[in-house]
């Protein structure tokens, strides 16, 4: 068996790289834990609710229609947002690995080659020396930095933090844009359902003026009541001549979201769909942790804490290993023999001994900065909270609302079938049955708003609640991405 001389050059080498093992597991700066914010325990629901689980991947498919389903997926591969936010992760990906390879040593391979004259009537030469010259040269050379402290280690870590910080950002983003684009989607059916409510009144006050007006050729009714009954067919000509131009720019708005700047949606209504699960009682605030912005704000508070040991471990000395092996000869052909084997060892060290406080400087710059995550990682989670408890309020109570303007509608309807019956009898004027239409009308429309403002609390109220519960929701599972 070969045993290595004592007077080795290789012995200072080995005696370093066995130092390196043994501090392998020393790192500088606190290692991660993830902080308590006090939260009450559970949500006090607004209102009881039968159990329903909904993922974030496809809680909009709660509403069962295929031309929102089908936009949907439109804007989550065309919206520029998104792609915004892909490439952001492709971004992070690479500094993770360039991070990363920081870990393992250089190793390069160089060859040269060379062919040079000298002057023979110069300094004297020896004689039988050659005038010319020729050199050749191959090598392997090597760097690699022992991480004593732990700094690549750390930057390693804060860069791991922060490439899953941008997958979560891209679940914000899209979470952000389906939310939007469902709110868009139900404008625009209930600009339908009003639409075709305008457009029924429309007939029938069109109807009453055509009728009217016989009866005013054959005495029965005044000029006046003719005229009246035109005045209200304008206004509400008036009416859906607003609401088409406002149809018009949420669809537009819908092509902007989508990619589809030429998109065309037929007409639907907002009757149709139905209401979507809402959350049952005693839903746990833990469900917070499932909202892609609450785990993009804690990412981004551990690639802070892991920013510390970084710069704490500059404060220490650095230690790098450098190496060179190779061959040297003045004949291509000696190139490869023994004798021409050249090699190298070396062994750096920078010992920082004065630099005005600098690099302390730096780690109170870090210390501040995880202060800041810190901070932002609290208001996160107060923020979605609040969130959660503003949607469930909304959600029952525009559900209350609901309940009366539909009475109200009820009411109206019957209303306005006694003020026709009471005008053609003959007790009253054509004034009372323009005013039963004008209410009746305005409680439908008003009956429509309401459940578009309920169906877009129980969006906020998904959103909110980072796509549902009772189920992963987004970046739950993930793998976390790894450095080479």
């Amino acid at each position: 068996m070969n045993m290595i001389p004592l007077q080795s050059p290789f012995r200072p080498v080995l005696a370093t790289l066995a130092a390196a093992l043994l501090l392998s597991g020393c790192m500088t700066g606190p290692d991660y834990a993830r902080p308590t914010v006090a939260l009450p325990e559970r949500y006090a629901a607004a209102q009881d609710a039968a159990p329903g689980a909904a993922v974030a991947r496809g809680w909009w498919k709660q509403f069962n229609d295929e031309q929102l389903n089908a936009l949907v997926d439109r804007a989550l591969v065309e919206n520029t947002s998104v792609q915004r936010a892909a490439a952001r992760i492709e971004q992070a990906d690479g500094v993770l690995r360039e991070v990363g390879a920081a870990l393992f040593p250089d190793v390069g391979l160089g060859a040269a080659a060379s062919r040079s004259r000298i002057s023979g009537v110069g300094a004297p030469v020896p004689a039988g020396a050659p005038l010319y010259r020729k050199n050749f040269q191959t090598s392997i050379s090597t760097s690699f930095e022992l991480d004593f402290w732990g700094k690549l280690r750390r930057a390693s870590e804060a860069a791991r933090a922060q490439a899953l910080g941008t997958r979560y950002a891209k679940d914000t983003v899209e979470l952000t844009l389906v939310s939007q684009l469902v709110g868009s989607y139900l404008n625009l059916r209930a600009l339908d359902a009003q639409l075709a409510l305008s457009r029924d009144t429309l007939a029938t006050r069109r109807d009453n003026v055509d009728i009217l007006r016989a009866r005013a050729q054959r005495g029965l009714a005044s000029d006046l009541e003719v005229e009246q009954a035109r005045g209200a067919v304008a206004a509400i000509e008036a009416q859906i001549a607003d609401l088409a131009r406002s149809r018009g720019i949420a669809e537009n708005q819908l092509g902007l979201l989508t990619g589809q700047l030429d998109l065309a949606i037929a007409p639907g209504d907002l009757r149709n769909l139905p209401l979507p699960p809402l959350p049952p009682a005693g839903l746990p605030s833990s469900l917070l942790d499932a909202r892609p912005d609450v785990r993009q704000a804690e990412a981004e508070l551990a690639a802070a804490n892991a920013q510390i040991g970084v710069a704490k471990a500059a404060l220490y000395p650095s230690i790098s290993l450098t190496g060179n092996y190779g061959s040297q000869s003045r004949e291509l052909s000696d190139l490869f023999s023994g004798p021409a084997n050249i090699w190298s060892l070396g062994i750096g060290l920078d010992l920082p001994l004065f630099d005005a406080g600098k690099r302390s400087a730096r780690v109170d710059q870090a210390s501040a900065q995880q202060k800041q995550a810190l901070a932002g990682y609290i208001a996160a989670v107060r923020s979605a909270f609040t969130d959660v408890r503003d949607a469930l309020v909304a959600s029952a109570q525009y559900a209350q609302g609901a309940t009366a303007l539909q009475a109200q509608v009820d009411a109206a309807t019957r209303s306005l079938v006694l003020a026709q019956k009471r005008y053609d009898a003959g007790y009253s004027r054509y004034l009372e049955v323009l005013d039963a239409q004008r209410t009746a009308n305005e409680a439908s429309l008003a009956l429509v708003r309401t459940r578009q403002a309920q169906l877009a609390e129980v969006v906020n109220l998904y959103a909110a609640l980072g796509g549902g519960w009772g189920e992963p929701s987004a970046g739950q599972g993930r793998s976390e991405p790894t450095p080479p």
